[in-house]
């Protein structure tokens, strides 16, 4: 240790991470071993080498919960180096490629990302559900080569460079299978981009997340890392795959799971009483799930009665805090389960922070400590001074799971990524002096309706664009099964017509434009739109209308 970190060592708080000279917290994580920043390697090559070191020569990989079919580790190898030797020998994709991915769940979309990753070809996942013209815009941000996509999600795509490919097709289950082409191997160095993750601004225009390999492989080493100091498995973990493969959490456990040899149960839609029968059927050990999801199976006693979840040993909870009442009772009615609170952002490659063990999850209303390799700061939006521990500000992190910037948006990647490697999260935060992590608000507007972001100036841009409304602004609505659902402020236009427009109305005209997660739920009339003298929407003052005990 250098004189200069001697210092800073002894500078730092050992129960908060807190550093006193540089005003910076310190995770209190375990140190983690990451491969040399300049050797090639893909996040396919690093996944798989952890995978070689498994105590289970070959597990299953994933299962199908709605079929059971099952696929083996080393079928799951042999499938995305034989998609992988198609894609290049016969479509001709190269290195730096972009991938656009249009799939709801399935035991293709692994063996898909792993192939696309292993060829440095970027992968773009978006959401199934969304409209044509919502599609329209994320292609105009990633500009992809190639799609791939279902039967049922094809009719949305323009045409590309090449072929969309359909992967629910008995084509690729050939492709897959077959030994006729040779793969020749790709050298992908680690700050290669990996994938274009879409993510909502405040603005309404959707932003590309630009993920590396680096990012991916740094996540991933974080949980092989956590999981090497844990007590050694019997038998492999077996994960419930509630989570989209298009969002972060998707992606990302989509590539750990590989790495430490977890079973993947692969949910296409995530039904509550579906996902307790996938439980009981494949002896699941572990599931991620959002807050609302947590809240409706506490809500009904009856729900969970009459399934065998014995083999179930812990819960991770992400997207937003849970109230101490839900898990509280949580682990009154599942007290062998370990409950665990997870932060994190697309720009952070998914986790941030989250409790580790039962003792860690009693810190209530806290998404844990700060993983492995990462730095932050408390920074006080309006002065800019740089917070200690208790006191509220927004949260800066640093580290290599940070994004590489938004594409093609110099200026939101400029507001983003500040000198020195910081990365503004957006959120209010404060850390307390055993260095837990406590998410207070949100600094940007985002609406999280089951864990799905939604960018009220979007929908505002869509209902003025109707030519009987005056004025509109959306704000979230407390939900307790959706945790938020996006709810519009209306001024009609008085002189449109005698018969003015009714809520039933509006909800359709926004429902027919929109995926339906972002439709508007709850309308209210008003005489005007409460707006600072800059013309900003005073959307805290909506809230006190909408919801007078909430703030």
């Amino acid at each position: 240790m250098n004189q200069k970190s001697m210092h800073s060592y002894m500078d730092m708080d050992p129960k908060s991470g807190f550093n006193s000279l540089t005003k910076t917290f310190h995770s209190l994580r375990p140190p983690v071993h990451l491969p040399p920043e300049d050797t090639p390697l893909s996040a396919t090559e690093y996944a798989f080498s952890l995978r070689a070191n498994s105590p289970w020569p070959d597990s299953v990989a994933l299962i199908n919960s709605l079929t059971g079919q099952r696929i083996f580790y080393s079928d799951f190898i042999r499938k995305t180096n034989s998609l992988a030797a198609y894609l290049q020998k016969v479509i001709k994709l190269s290195k730096n490629d972009v991938a656009f991915v249009l799939s709801p769940n399935s035991v293709q979309v692994p063996i898909l990302y792993f192939s696309l990753l292993s060829l440095g070809i970027i992968v773009s996942p978006a959401n199934p559900v969304s409209t044509e013209s919502e599609i329209s815009r994320l292609i105009q941000l990633s500009k992809p080569v190639i799609a791939f996509a279902t039967s049922s999600t094809v009719h949305k795509l323009p045409r590309l460079k090449y072929q969309t490919v359909l992967i629910d097709s008995p084509e690729f289950d050939s492709v897959m299978t077959s030994s006729k082409h040779q793969l020749d191997p790709v050298r992908v160095s680690q700050s290669d981009l990996a994938a274009i993750m879409y993510s909502s601004g405040t603005t309404g225009k959707v932003k590309g997340v630009m993920l590396t390999h680096r990012n991916l492989i740094a996540q991933v080493a974080i949980s092989w890392g956590s999981r090497q100091q844990q007590q050694q498995r019997e038998s492999p973990a077996a994960m419930l795959f509630t989570m989209p493969y298009f969002h972060i959490y998707g992606f990302y456990y989509c590539v750990r799971s590989v790495a430490l040899s977890e079973v993947a149960v692969v949910m296409e839609r995530s039904e509550l009483k579906k996902m307790l029968r996938a439980v009981e059927e494949f002896k699941v050990t572990h599931v991620a799930l959002t807050p609302p999801v947590v809240v409706v199976a506490l809500s009904k006693d009856d729900l969970t009665k009459g399934y065998d979840l014995s083999s179930l040993e812990g819960v991770v909870c992400g997207s937003a805090p849970l109230g101490k009442d839900s898990i509280v009772a949580f682990m009154a009615r599942f007290p062998k389960v370990v409950f665990v609170q997870a932060y994190g952002l697309t720009e952070s490659t998914a986790g941030i922070s989250l409790t580790e063990g039962p003792e860690e999850s009693k810190h209530w209303g806290s998404v844990g400590r700060l993983s492995w390799g990462l730095e932050a700061k408390i920074v006080d939006p309006e002065t800019g001074y740089v917070l200690p521990p208790l006191n509220h500000g927004e949260l800066w992190i640093r580290g290599p799971i940070v994004m590489k910037g938004y594409i093609g948006d110099a200026k939101a990647t400029g507001e983003t990524l500040l000198k020195d490697g910081w990365m503004r999260t957006g959120d209010l935060c404060y850390i307390d002096k055993d260095g837990f992590v406590y998410v207070v608000d949100r600094l940007k507007e985002l609406i999280k309706f089951k864990g799905f972001q939604v960018a009220p100036a979007e929908l505002e841009q869509l209902l003025l664009s109707h030519p009987e409304i005056a004025d509109a602004a959306v704000v979230p609505y407390p939900d307790e099964e959706a945790g938020e659902v996006p709810m519009a402020f209306v001024v009609r236009q008085l002189q449109s017509r005698s018969r003015l427009i009714n809520e039933a109305e509006i909800m359709n005209f926004v429902a027919k434009q929109v995926a339906p997660y972002k439709k508007i739920r709850r309308v209210e009339f008003v005489n005007s739109i409460p707006k600072s003298p800059a013309g900003k929407i005073l959307r805290k003052d909506l809230i006190k209308i909408a919801v007078p005990s909430r703030l």
